[in-house]
């Protein structure tokens, strides 16, 4: 994984950035709650001091080219300092569940400095039950949480001894802040670039017509797809109303074996399973609203990897995102499975995905002022009424400084005009929610915690009945 000085932003990870707003912050992250007494800060500070080397992409900070005429590249930070990245506090007692989350939501209601290494890491002491946490906050444009690459990936330790770490053997020292004339040159070279895969790509269609024809089409068809969606709207909720730049947080725990368990004895997929759960916690937030929900829809924006098996290790955002709905309209849990079930099938087999992708690459080769104008549109409350991601975790036990991860709980982002993001993640047998709302939009966050967990054990009961009138 080579992070390089002067790497350009890919067009997604620069959308990241011209969607920020002073209400809208597109940094996301995680919990992590920890066993065992808090280790010294100097330890951790330590820790992450020895491997910084594999993620240099942390000690690096944002740069615009001339007149801001290209994308932004990622340079050396000559004034890094580990210390401003990496805090330390603790909460008052009792140190409970409750007040967690409340720090958590304050500290994602706090805008990254963009003139630093856009990341932060806190260490949380005063935890009860002999607990610590850490808390990861990274800016979307820095990371790929699909595929991993940040600074977690590589603090955390797959045995509580583990060997220990091979040194670079040299010290870090950054490459100087590069000239106008520098920065200049990466725009030509980016300009250059675009221009021969563009080039590469007419030699193929040329030497393979039908071939081309054929990618032309489909394309075509993705794209077609997501015209069709920004015709037809997501419906008018309470998740969709102008928001501030303070959040709350709730974190649920579950255990995976219930939704592969409801998955066996239904059918479909863990994550068709996870749809229904949330789209039965969003029915019961929405009527105790008092919002009709007879015929009502809602539209999930679900990221999706495109990244390529021979991509695995290239830096960069590659996610594309797809509309899956929520059928908040059906009362009944299996029904609403079956229902998530074929629309989430049909969409797999949908151009959705490609589509996407097409209108990624398309703005590889876009100035700022549009890129601009693109993201605000993939984002636009039209299209979806929130993000609901679910990224798989390993599922085995991690460590840091011998201490083991107990719960891990991921934290999304919210655009404008959306209140509520849901992203879940499975770790080491447990399947958990992270729940972000804005403050004043959604004062009953946590009752949607309190429904994804009575719309699981709902769903665990009648699968249990389910196979049980099978054997």
């Amino acid at each position: 994984m080579t992070q390089r000085h002067l790497d350009r932003l890919t067009a997604i990870d620069a959308s990241f950035l011209h969607q920020e707003s002073a209400d809208s912050h597109m940094h996301v992250g995680g919990l992590t709650i920890i066993e065992g007494p808090p280790p010294p800060a100097a330890d951790l500070l330590g820790q992450i001091r020895r491997r910084l080397h594999l993620v240099p992409r942390y000690r690096q900070k944002l740069a615009h080219t001339a007149l801001d005429s290209d994308r932004p590249v990622w340079v050396d930070d000559p004034s890094f300092n580990l210390e401003f990245h990496v805090r330390h506090t603790a909460l008052p007692s009792p140190g409970d569940w409750q007040q967690l989350c409340q720090l958590t939501a304050r500290i994602f209601s706090q805008a990254l400095d963009r003139s630093k290494p856009l990341w932060e890491m806190w260490l949380i002491e005063g935890l009860t039950e002999d607990r610590f946490a850490l808390i990861s906050k990274n800016h979307h444009a820095l990371i790929d949480g699909i595929s991993g690459i940040d600074l977690a990936t590589v603090l955390f330790d797959l045995s509580p001894d583990p060997p220990p770490l091979r040194s670079t053997g040299r010290p870090w020292r950054p490459h100087p802040e590069p000239s106008t004339a520098e920065l200049l040159g990466v725009a030509a070279r980016g300009a250059v670039r675009a221009a021969a895969t563009v080039c590469a790509g007419a030699i193929d269609a040329l030497g393979h017509p039908e071939r081309a024809l054929a990618r032309a089409q489909e394309a075509a068809e993705g794209v077609g797809e997501i015209v069709w969606a920004a015709l037809n709207p997501a419906p008018v909720t309470p998740l969709n109303v102008p928001i501030g730049p303070h959040r709350r947080f709730v974190g649920v725990t579950c255990r995976l074996e219930d939704f592969k368990a409801i998955k066996n004895a239904m059918g479909g997929t863990v994550n068709d399973v996870v749809l229904t759960v949330v789209t039965g916690a969003l029915r019961s937030l929405l009527i105790s609203r008092g919002v009709r929900t007879e015929g009502l829809e809602l539209r999930a924006l679900v990221p999706v990897s495109i990244r390529a098996p021979e991509q695995r290790h290239q830096l960069g955002n590659r996610i594309a995102a797809m509309r899956g709905p929520l059928p908040v309209y059906i009362s009944d849990p299996v029904q609403r499975l079956q229902s998530i079930r074929g629309a989430m099938d049909g969409l797999k087999e949908s151009k959705q995905a490609l589509g996407a992708e097409v209108l990624t690459n398309v703005q590889n080769f876009a100035p700022p002022t549009v890129l601009a104008q693109a993201s605000r549109l993939q984002f636009s409350t039209r299209l979806f009424n929130l993000i609901v991601t679910n990224v798989p975790g390993p599922q085995f036990p991690l460590y840091v400084l011998g201490r083991k991860m107990l719960h891990a709980y991921p934290v999304a982002f919210l655009p404008q005009q959306h209140a509520l993001a849901v992203a879940i993640m499975s770790y080491n047998g447990e399947m958990n929610f992270g729940l972000l709302g804005d403050f004043d939009a959604l004062p009953d966050i946590e009752s949607i915690g309190e429904h994804i967990a009575i719309e699981l054990g709902t769903l665990r009961a009648l699968a249990r009945e389910a196979a049980a009138a099978a054997a």
